[in-house]
């Protein structure tokens, strides 16, 4: 088994993560309006919106499969943080969470122990 990556290589894989991810947000049809919003109740990688509805995205990258997979990572901890995110966003920004269509949701970026990319998957909502 192979060690955790040091910090800096972990800022720079989730970095990249993100990138692609909001890439491939913007190729199904988002506009990516915010990334890395940060709040009291915690952050969110990526706020999008697409027909009128406003999406809020968590971003998780693996490479190799040591440590499961991107989706296996995210805890309900983590979701019921971007519920809140997400409805401190919506406020801030003068919205009323019951008058706006809005979700959260995963997008899963896989790479191999070189640094290719295997796969990118949005998953537009994990409720």
């Amino acid at each position: 088994m192979q060690a955790k990556l040091p910090a800096n290589a972990r800022i720079g894989l989730g970095r990249r993560g993100e990138t692609l991810a909001a890439a491939e947000l913007i190729r199904q049809g988002y506009r990516v309006v915010e990334r890395n919003w940060r709040c009291p109740a915690g952050e969110v990688d990526i706020v999008a919106c697409r027909d009128n509805g406003w999406s809020f995205f968590e971003v998780r990258t693996r490479r190799g499969d040591e440590f499961g997979t991107p989706e296996e990572s995210l805890g309900e901890a983590k979701r019921e943080r971007m519920l809140q995110v997400a409805l401190t966003y919506l406020v801030e920004h003068g919205y009323n969470p019951y008058d706006v269509n809005w979700r959260v949701g995963l997008v899963a970026v896989e790479m191999d122990r070189a640094g290719r990319l295997l796969r990118v998957e949005v998953y537009e909502s994990i409720e």
